[in-house]
């Protein structure tokens, strides 16, 4: 608890890559379940 500046941006910082990360998961996704709709 001595660095609590540190550890708030570390958790900005991990949320904000999780987003996109999970962002990227969901296309790929959506475009693996197109993808085969469109060649089903």
């Amino acid at each position: 608890m001595e660095k609590p500046k540190q550890d708030y941006s570390f958790w900005t910082k991990y949320k904000r890559f999780a987003g996109t990360e999970i962002m990227l998961y969901i296309i790929m996704i959506v475009g693996i379940i197109l993808g085969i709709i469109i060649f089903s």
